[in-house]
């Protein structure tokens, strides 16, 4: 190691994709747990065992609108000679005190409430007449309306055995059994389960926070005028909406000047609220090439940052390393938006998988039949050219030119067709290895 430059000396060797991609994970560890509210934590990777404490549902409960009732006595109901039962009022959802249901007797009930105590089974209101002493009922009457005050009577003119139309309790999860093993990703399903078995807050690996900057004078915000010799500054954009589609909080610092002073106060300042940080631009051997001016400097301080060759197709030049006080991570691409977007979903996007504790941080691979033929694949490197993926017919059609500066292409493209090292050409119709993105 060169202490003065932060070098080693392997530095100028190529490395391979799979090789930079395992130095980068080598060195990512996940994020420290934290306690979240439930909404919070949406998106991680819970990292407790969950065990439901009350049995789901906690009481038996009806599952329609109807009157709770003993099998027995309407086992004879028919449409022609139905059943008259005395009703004892009224249970909804919520109910504390309950009517206790006797022979000859129900209790109006609505869904969701508890069973009353002697009833063994629930008649839907389409079985009855709905208390009105006429023909069978369409809806429950007056379902919001309050309890009733007087007995009643509803004629049954269907039989409903034990049981029918019950959610028994435990029926969804008995207590103490598991509800949610760690290493679980909680999605909006796993969010309601830990609502209905009362967790209020989980522990889990929280979402990392990536700090996205674009370096490059001639970058101008979207939004504003082009002088001569501008450009406006997508990747930063691109890269931001990645960072959040790939599970991370992003914030996007925007463009820096070709300024090395202002790009490393910009860096020192990010650093207090990053947990990955992401450049794009200034990589290569230019004679502006700011990051890698910046970041070598920045390594004989407090850090190391390694800039590589890499035998792929686009993004060659890369650049990787531990920065600051808490050694953040911090990939640096190339500038051009397709190896910059590239890159991300190549090497950042599974940093950031991994910091969030994910048991699978890769993009899918699955094999395609390329529609046309690809030439002049240059030898030596893995090429990433942007394809359109159709499932339903297993093939691939690539989109746009290999130009690293072809965003519209990128844009209309739902795969990166893989072309390996020793492959210079591909002939329409061949099967190839894709990369699925989104």
């Amino acid at each position: 190691m060169n202490h003065a430059t932060g070098r080693t000396r392997h530095q100028d060797r190529v490395w391979s994709v799979a090789e930079h991609l395992d130095d980068v994970l080598a060195k990512i560890a996940p994020l420290d747990p934290i306690e979240l509210q439930l909404l919070e934590a949406q998106g991680c990777v819970l990292v407790e065992d969950i065990t439901v404490p009350v049995a789901l549902p906690p009481f038996d409960n009806s599952s329609m609108d109807g009157y709770a009732v003993r099998a027995a006595d309407v086992a004879g109901a028919t449409q022609e000679a139905p059943v008259t039962l005395t009703v004892l009022g009224d249970v909804a959802a919520g109910s504390g005190a309950l009517p206790e249901i006797g022979p000859g007797q129900a209790a109006r009930i609505m869904t969701g409430a508890p069973l009353p105590p002697g009833a063994e089974a629930v008649v839907p209101v389409e079985w009855t007449d709905g208390g009105t002493g006429e023909g069978p009922a369409v809806t429950m009457r007056a379902h919001s309306a309050a309890p009733q005050d007087a007995a009643g009577e509803v004629r049954v003119h269907r039989p409903a055995a034990a049981g029918a139309h019950i959610r028994t309790r435990g029926s969804d999860a008995a207590e103490g059994e598991p509800a949610l093993r760690a290493g679980t990703v909680l999605g909006p399903s796993q969010i309601g389960l830990l609502a209905a078995i009362g967790r209020g807050t989980v522990t889990v690996c929280p979402r990392p926070r990536v700090v996205v900057l674009s370096t490059g004078s001639e970058l101008v915000q979207p939004g504003e005028a082009l002088g001569p010799g501008q450009i406006h500054d997508s990747n930063s954009f691109q890269l931001t909406a990645a960072a959040r589609a790939a599970g991370a909080i992003p914030y996007r610092v925007g463009a820096v000047a070709d300024d090395a002073d202002t790009l490393r106060s910009t860096l020192e300042d990010q650093l207090i609220r990053a947990d990955l940080l992401v450049t794009s631009g200034g990589v290569s051997v230019g004679a502006y090439d700011v990051v890698k001016e910046t970041l070598t400097a920045l390594s004989a301080d407090d850090g190391t940052v390694e800039f590589r060759t890499l035998a792929m197709q686009p993004g060659k030049p890369q650049g990787f390393g531990l920065i600051g006080p808490d050694r953040t991570p911090l990939l640096a691409l190339p500038g051009n938006p397709v190896s910059s977007y590239v890159s991300f979903e190549l090497f950042v996007r599974p940093a950031i998988r991994a910091l969030m504790g994910l048991p699978e941080v890769h993009r899918p691979v699955t094999p395609a039949r390329c529609t046309d033929a690809i030439a002049s694949s240059p030898k030596g490197k893995r090429q990433f050219l942007r394809g359109a993926y159709d499932a339903d017919a297993g093939t691939v059609t690539p989109v746009g030119g290999a130009g690293s500066h072809l965003i519209k292409a990128m844009a209309h493209a739902n795969a990166l067709i893989i072309v390996p090292e020793d492959t210079t050409e591909v002939a329409a119709g061949s099967d190839v290895d894709i990369v699925l993105l989104g």
